[in-house]
C-alpha cells in the first residue's frame, strides 16, 4: 500500500503543454506503482496540449471543467467524468477553450527502460 497526500504531489513539466500546471499524484516514487504513473493537470482558459503523439496509450480523465480534443480531423469535447484513451502514436491537440480552469487526470505507463 503507498498512500500520497496531495500535499505532497509535487509539479512536472509535461513536454509540449501550454497554460498548464501539473502535479504527479503517484508514481517515480519507492513503493508506488511499477506500470504507471498518474498526473492531475489543471489547464487554465486557452491552455493545452499539442499537436503531438506518444509512443505509448494514456487515459484523460476530466474531473471539472472541459477540455477539447482534437484528431484525424475529428473534435470532441470532455466534459466532467468524460474519459477517453488515446492510442499510441494518435496526434492529438487538446485546449481548454472555455473561461474555466479544466481539472484532469492522467493515467500514463512508464517510459520503456533503456
Amino acid at each position: 500500500m503507498h498512500i500520497k497526500r496531495f500535499k505532497d504531489a509535487r509539479p512536472y513539466d509535461a513536454p509540449n503543454h501550454f497554460g498548464c500546471y501539473g502535479l504527479r499524484l503517484q508514481g517515480f516514487e519507492d513503493g508506488g506503482p511499477t506500470n504507471q504513473w498518474v498526473g492531475f493537470s489543471q489547464f487554465l482558459p486557452g491552455g493545452g496540449a499539442g499537436p503531438d503523439a506518444t509512443p505509448f496509450e494514456k487515459i484523460y480523465v476530466v474531473l471539472e471543467g472541459e477540455i477539447s480534443i482534437e484528431w484525424d480531423g475529428n473534435t470532441e469535447v470532455l466534459r466532467p467524468l468524460d474519459s477517453c484513451t488515446i492510442p499510441s502514436g494518435l496526434v492529438r491537440r487538446i485546449e481548454n477553450k472555455s473561461n474555466h480552469v479544466c481539472k484532469m487526470l492522467v493515467v500514463i505507463p512508464y517510459p520503456p527502460e533503456a
